[in-house]
């Protein structure tokens, strides 16, 4: 069976994400976005240090779309270089990970 998969990002503003987001469950790469707007971020980019705000998200998908959600995630984001860091949890509960490979298959 598929393993549950988390995909962390960030979009520029709420707006972005939750239209990228509802657009990859539509396409059933991912069965949820969370979004945390608001976020104060302080990176490093090109060798300066810049800060921004940002939206964060939380995809859930399976391990089975890593690579298409990840050519997804990069084809619509409008950042350059967007984050996409892929979380493996140690487990998942039953009926949350059928849910989870319902709505992505």
């Amino acid at each position: 069976m598929d393993r549950p998969l988390l995909v962390y990002t960030t979009f520029p503003d709420m707006d972005t994400a939750l239209r990228i987001g509802e657009g990859l469950v539509r396409d059933r790469l991912i069965a949820c976005i969370n979004v945390l707007p608001g976020m104060r971020s302080v990176y490093a980019w090109r060798g300066r240090v810049e800060q921004g705000q940002e939206a964060a998200a939380i995809l859930k998908t399976r391990r089975g779309l890593q690579d298409e959600v990840n050519r997804a995630l990069k084809e619509r984001h409008p950042d350059e270089t967007p984050v996409v860091l892929f979380i493996e949890p140690a487990g998942a509960d039953a009926a949350t990970l059928e849910w989870l490979i319902g709505e992505t298959s």
